[in-house]
């Protein structure tokens, strides 16, 4: 049932055209990401049982790894369709501000 972060972009509405900086997601996209993160957050409650617990260290921290590696696939499909969206209208705006935008974005997902 997952899908690639390719087949969950999907342009909905125009981001140029509502500067009060939204984002613009479509229903399926947004179902996917709250389930997504709905996920997350169970696994989120499972590490923490495991460290009340005294669960064993690696497996605790093999846990908090695949749920990083979750929060890394939410952030690359909303990345994807923030660069098909906002950043590709801006740009055929004249708006280049927009990739330093993007940049300072990349090296903030980059560093985690």
């Amino acid at each position: 049932m997952v899908s690639s972060p390719e087949e969950l972009v999907e342009i909905d509405a125009s981001c140029s055209s509502n500067h009060d900086r939204k984002s613009h997601h479509s229903d399926k996209v947004k179902s996917n990401l709250v389930t997504r993160l709905n996920r997350i957050e169970g696994q989120i409650r499972g590490i923490k049982r495991l460290i009340e617990n005294d669960t064993y260290c690696d497996d605790v921290i093999t846990q908090i790894s695949a749920t990083q590696s979750a929060m890394n696939s939410v952030a690359k499909i909303l990345l994807e369709g923030h660069m098909k969206t906002c950043v590709l209208e801006r740009i055929q705006e004249g708006d280049t501000e927009v990739l330093d935008e993007v940049l300072v974005t990349i090296q903030k997902l980059m560093k985690k």
